[in-house]
């Protein structure tokens, strides 16, 4: 079909009698949706507004550890057509507040939600009210260079899959920068991420995660990358852990039958692998022998190395004999 038929069946069909009364129903179509429109804006109506309120003017020796935007939800009563004005155009995009004109000097500043309506009120037309503004009042928080160097440390639920285990986790930065007032600056040790929430996974998992808010705190850099490093989980023995006698006095030896003994745990792979007899320490305590005289005597697990878990001794009852050395 060409270009030229098909104008011609346009033609045609634009010239017919149904053609002429589609084309009269639709003009009056429009022109009954451009009169309802035209009632519809002016009628008085009721809208609320998101205002972003911003603190500007901060001095240089000064660090505003809040956000540097607020949001106020303002209710605006005018007409349709104004309302609409406001919802797409420039009028209210923002609200600067100077920082000089609230704040304490003690690290906090105050604005009424007066103060903001009448920056507000500014802006708009005579014929719009102000019928509501939340929160009723906006705080601040800024320092004067005051910071710290604080560690960061995840926070959340993040379990791997059965047999597996979190054998390491690593954090890029591990530290970051707190900027707060005195007060509180002494009060903050570490800082903790957002709330993480993974489950069953095998291999390392790596996120990058914003860090929790602090009230009053600015953190530099607000966002790291935590690495979960996993192993398989294993049952495990060590043999030939020497057994060692402590509080003895001067001129006595302890000898224990056997005078090594094995330890059982749950471990990684890998930290096992690493393990030795050396890493372990059991002990026999004299001064509990001579408090319960007695055929045998206990011997306890005093140091183990970190990683593991679930430690045992293959018998806590040993025989002994005690000998003096000349």
């Amino acid at each position: 079909m060409t270009f030229r038929s098909v104008w011609r069946a346009i033609r045609e069909f634009l010239f017919t009698k149904a053609s002429k009364e589609f084309l009269i129903f639709l003009f009056f179509l429009a022109l009954s949706g451009i009169f309802w429109l035209s009632l519809t804006l002016n009628e008085t109506y009721e809208r609320e507004f998101a205002v972003p309120v911003s603190v500007v003017g901060i001095p240089k020796n000064a660090v505003l550890t809040s956000d540097e935007v607020d949001t106020v939800r303002v209710t605006i009563r005018d007409k349709g057509i104004i309302l609409v004005a406001y919802r797409y155009g420039e009028t209210l995009s923002r609200i600067d507040l100077p920082f000089r004109n609230y704040t304490h000097n003690n690290g906090t500043g105050l604005i009424p939600a007066s103060e903001i309506q009448k920056y507000i009120y500014q802006r708009l037309g005579s014929s719009s009210k102000i019928t509501a503004i939340k929160p009723e009042k906006m705080e601040f928080y800024y320092s004067y260079g005051s910071k710290k160097q604080v560690p960061v440390r995840w926070s959340g639920r993040v379990i791997p899959e059965e047999l597996y285990f979190i054998s390491r986790v690593t954090y890029s930065p591990d530290s970051v920068t707190i900027f707060a007032s005195e007060e509180k600056l002494d009060s903050i040790s570490m800082v903790y991420t957002e709330q993480l929430n993974y489950a069953n996974f095998r291999d390392t998992l790596t996120v990058d995660c914003n860090l929790a808010k602090l009230k009053g705190v600015k953190t530099v850099p607000d966002h790291v990358r935590v690495s979960f490093y996993t192993d398989v989980l294993t049952e495990e023995r060590i043999s030939g852990i020497p057994i060692v006698g402590i509080n003895l006095p001067e001129g006595k030896a302890l000898r224990t039958f056997p005078a090594k003994i094995s330890v059982s745990f749950v471990a990684g792979v890998s930290v096992y692998r690493n393990l030795k007899p050396e890493d372990f320490t059991v002990i026999v305590d004299y001064n509990e022998i001579q408090r319960n005289p007695s055929e045998k005597c206990r011997i306890y697990l005093k140091d183990t190395p970190s990683g593991i878990s679930r430690v045992k001794l293959e018998t806590t009852m040993v025989d002994y004999l005690i000998e003096s050395q000349e």
